[in-house]
């Protein structure tokens, strides 16, 4: 960026959130710039979470965090299938292990129908048995949440972004904020490449949303580095897990879940770990240790499957039990903070509900004309691949042509991606694009070929 450019909204972080609160205002005459300091949209803690549409039946009844994870569950699955964002509706199980937990799943009941949910049914332990018929003996009874679903949250951040990119939205990656100065009719944002004028600024920065918040004269919340670590095992271990398996939750937090992916693996964790450090997302052996040993307990045949990858992702805690959401007129800034992992859920809902809150203040008006929502490549092994579909191979042989064996990613999806709105800028960035080094191997074999595809803009030599 050569100079000072000004626009009429500004929106720092272009995770699920941050993309999402574009996309609603790129549909105004608004100008809108999506800013992220990072190389990629989606690569801080949008990346790496549990990737659970969750229906919020576990909500604390009453609270915005609720009621946002209420309406986002619908607008997001409705999203998906206009988008090809892949869901699967395997539904959901708490397993009660004591006569504690099993004394708490009316409650737990109760409060799903206080948060409008009322599909829940409490099941014995027979019942318990032939839905998941490979937990560890010794379960009492259990929930059943039938809507709890699982999706792909790379997908839904670039969609998001995508759109917002169609509407007319400037995104700006690489450009950290780093400093604002106001001069009464707008915000300047400093970063490395220069200022960024915004007559509003909504902060949806996410692990650096407490910072951003201080440039703007607040100290009101800190975040702390909540650190998740996960197993991943193979695709053969998926028939073990048909549907999400969950903890009755304690005091101390929800716990350990088992659930399938939308990628055909089965997933272990997360840990949760509070750490000083904003950028340690790389795992641990006591984090491993944990995660194995809660394994056995909920099912010890799961551990004799093997392991294709593990990772981990920081989730942006702070001291509250609720969203932090907030407009201060007087700086024409909005603030969107504290939204934890339930954020890939409720993010549509959350930009609905930042745009309320300034509506009449800015003309959200929807403006003629809108493209129509962006269809995503499916990465989901429910649905059909291209290296699945005669007809896309014949018309285009690239589609036939396989790089990643372990995935089955071919050479059209890798050079669909370079050639999409929002380009990886990094081999990961394929990677959350295409599925492309992800699988048992983890680029052992098709590393060298995918990295020579990145470097070529997804052109073969």
């Amino acid at each position: 960026m050569t100079g000072p450019r000004t626009f009429d909204v500004a929106v720092i972080g272009a995770g699920l959130v941050g993309s999402a609160i574009a996309r609603r205002f790129g549909a105004t005459r608004l100008s809108t710039v999506l800013i992220e300091a990072r190389d990629d949209v989606g690569d801080g803690t949008s990346k790496a979470n549990t990737a659970i549409l969750h229906t919020g039946f576990d909500a604390k009844p009453g609270t915005l965090e609720a009621r946002l994870v209420a309406r986002g569950y619908h607008l997001l699955g409705d999203y998906a299938a206009a988008t090809g964002i892949p869901v699967e509706r395997t539904g959901a199980l708490l397993v009660a292990w004591d006569d504690e937990q099993l004394a708490a799943l009316p409650g737990l009941r109760d409060k799903a129908r206080r948060n409008g949910y009322a599909e829940c049914s409490i099941v014995d332990s027979r019942q318990v048995y032939h839905q998941v018929p490979d937990l560890a003996p010794g379960a009492l009874g259990g929930l059943t949440v039938p809507g709890e679903s699982i999706t792909c949250t790379w997908t839904t951040n670039l969609a998001l972004a995508t759109e917002a990119v169609r509407r007319g939205v400037t995104l700006l990656r690489g450009h950290r904020v780093t400093a604002v100065r106001d001069d009464g009719t707008r915000t300047w944002l400093s970063t490395a490449h220069g200022d960024i004028g915004a007559r509003w600024v909504v902060n949806a920065a996410g692990l650096g949303s407490d910072a951003v918040d201080r440039l703007f004269g607040h100290e009101r919340f800190t975040v702390t580095p909540r650190r998740g670590e996960l197993l991943v095992f193979d695709k053969l271990a998926r028939p073990k897990a048909p549907r999400i398996v969950l903890p009755v939750p304690s005091k101390v937090g929800k716990g350990v879940l088992i659930s399938p992916t939308i990628y055909g693996n089965v997933m272990l964790g997360p840990t949760a770990e509070d750490l000083g450090d904003r950028a340690a997302t790389g795992t641990s052996e006591a984090g491993f240790a944990f995660l194995r040993e809660k394994g056995a307990a909920l099912m010890p045949s799961l551990l004799d499957e093997e392991v294709t990858a593990a990772y981990a992702g920081l989730r942006a805690a702070i001291d509250a039990d609720d969203y932090l959401i907030d407009v201060d007129e007087s700086r024409r800034y909005v603030l969107a903070g504290g939204i934890r992992s339930t954020g890939l859920t409720a993010c549509l809902a959350i930009a609905e509900h930042v745009a309320s809150l300034v509506d009449g203040v800015l003309d959200l008006a929807e403006r003629p004309g809108l493209p129509p929502p962006p269809r995503m490549p499916n990465l989901g092994e429910a649905g059909p691949r291209p290296y699945q579909d005669a007809a896309a191979i014949a018309a285009d042989p690239e589609y036939g042509r396989i790089v990643c064996f372990c995935e089955r990613v071919t050479r059209g999806e890798i050079r669909d991606a370079f050639a999409s709105p929002i380009p990886p800028s990094t081999v990961d960035g394929l990677r959350r694009r295409t599925r492309a080094m992800n699988g048992r191997c983890q680029g052992f074999y098709c590393g060298a070929e995918v990295a020579a595809l990145a470097e070529s803009g997804g052109r073969p030599r």
